[in-house]
């Protein structure tokens, strides 16, 4: 049987999916870890994920490999990749949680204006995004930006190992602050703003459609991960992207990520331009937009509220759901810094304290200071006038919490679906490869693959999250 291969390439791993091409079922999986990294400097080298992908791959059967028609890869968005003449790396890559570019993404901001880039990129720049990285890199290592030959995204870097194509798709690109997701261009003024010549465009990656393949292994990469060069490699995308299209979701559907980092989204069909820098008007994976709001901290809060109270994350969340109440303690979780709102510099914060506080109250705020941050994050979409009727989606590793769970649902006050779907960026790097293996559209594909199935989680109507939100709202005023 015919089978694909979808690539979730994150920051602190990459895992591979099968997936049989017809039905969808799931044939095998494997994984392999990333150096790990610890803000606000973080980078990785691209070797080191060159190297996940074939461990990852290689731990896949021999029959399964024997079989495979097609693969793609999802990405860590916004990470900046150097390459020389002869593709290797001519430094480190830095990752969207490196946050030294911070005053580097003030400097863009400044001399373009918020208006500017919220109108041309659908995004107004902080320390992630790519261009600001390049700022860094421009005004830090000009000797790297000498050696510079071809500049990709973490994605890209992967795409043009496996098919010596240097291609990007309009998803990731947009989150790169020098591509317009509305006109599919790429924006010399953001380059120069950056402190590279306009002829930079040069260097970046053709953009392909979300239904192009970008071409077939090379030699080395067959080899390398035992496949066949008859193979096709999809266009790839960011992590975001990805999982909005192994979620199957629709126009006003929403998703929330629980990972490293926090995110926040809607598949919409229509752009945004937010001056205020909330959200990121982002290109989706299937020619749309899925304008994102991203929070720097996530299950690594509550991972560390854990670690305090002497316990692992499902311990904590056994202490949450046994709080009385929660008293008035709000925990604001920006641990290492904030990207929403962009506050870079801050740090995390406890209101509310009390002698009587218990154990229970505390592990209950800080699963509720990590949704609501997230919630307020939906807020700023629909502010933005993006439809957010539709379905939540509960994802990331943080969803197979019962405590995340049943409080993102309590807070939110409506029901909330958390998918069967397990590794949602990888299933929609497989929906990509089926796509360009010439299995149908996008639709077709989530359809016959019945993507989108999952358990529903209803609120407690008992719960006052007016209230919970109100406090967040106040302690981060």
């Amino acid at each position: 049987m015919p089978v694909v291969l979808g690539v979730d390439s994150s920051t602190q791993s990459t895992k591979v999916e099968a997936r049989d091409l017809d039905s969808g079922q799931v044939l095998g999986s494997g994984s392999a870890p990333h150096p790990p990294t610890t803000p606000p400097v973080s980078e990785q080298d691209p070797e080191a994920w060159r190297q996940a992908l074939i461990a990852a791959v290689q731990s896949l059967s021999a029959e399964i490999r024997r079989d495979v028609v097609a693969i793609s890869v999802a990405g860590q968005q916004h990470g900046l990749v150097l390459l020389d003449a002869h593709g290797a790396a001519v430094r480190p890559a830095k990752l969207w949680n490196d946050t030294t570019s911070a005053p580097q993404a003030d400097r863009l901001v400044e001399t373009l204006g918020a208006n500017w880039w919220a109108s041309s990129v659908g995004s107004v720049p902080v320390a992630a995004f790519t261009v600001a990285k390049l700022a860094w890199v421009a005004e830090h290592e000009p000797e790297a930006i000498e050696r510079t030959a071809r500049v990709c995204l973490p994605h890209d870097a992967l795409t043009l190992w496996l098919c010596g194509e240097h291609v990007t798709d309009r998803g990731d690109a947009s989150g790169s602050g020098w591509f317009d997701p509305a006109t599919g261009s790429y924006l010399p003024d953001a380059l120069t703003a950056a402190g590279v010549d306009a002829s930079w465009v040069d260097r970046l990656p053709r953009v392909v459609g979300p239904a192009e393949a970008a071409g077939a292994l090379t030699a080395e990469a067959a080899e390398a991960l035992g496949l066949s060069t008859s193979v096709v490699v999809g266009p790839g995308s960011g992590d975001n992207m990805g999982a909005a299209l192994g979620l199957g979701l629709s126009v006003g559907d929403l998703a929330i990520s629980l990972g490293t980092s926090g995110v926040a989204y809607a598949r919409s069909a229509t752009g945004t331009a937010d001056e205020s820098g909330s959200v990121a008007g982002f290109a989706d994976a299937a020619g749309g937009f899925l304008p994102l709001v991203c929070t720097l901290n996530a299950t690594k809060v509550t991972d560390t509220v854990a670690r305090w109270l002497g316990t692992d994350a499902p311990g904590l969340a056994e202490l949450a759901l046994q709080a009385d109440g929660g008293g008035e303690l709000t925990v604001v979780p920006w641990f290492d810094g904030e990207r929403t709102p962009n506050r870079p510099d801050a740090a995390g914060v406890m209101a509310g304290l009390r002698t009587d506080t218990t154990r229970e109250q505390l592990a209950l705020a800080a699963h509720d200071g990590v949704l609501c941050g997230l919630l307020h994050g939906v807020d700023a979409l629909a502010d933005c006038d993006v439809a957010t009727d539709g379905v939540l989606h509960l994802i990331g590793g943080g969803a197979r919490s019962v405590a995340y769970r049943q409080r993102c649902a309590d807070l939110w006050q409506r029901p909330i679906l958390v998918p069967d779907a397990d590794e949602t960026v990888a299933t929609g790097a497989a929906v990509q490869a089926a796509v360009a293996a010439g299995l149908g559209t996008f639709d077709d594909v989530q359809a016959a693959w019945q993507l989108g199935a999952g358990t529903s989680i209803e609120p407690d109507a008992s719960v006052d999250a007016t209230a919970i939100r109100d406090r967040y709202a106040d302690a981060t005023a």
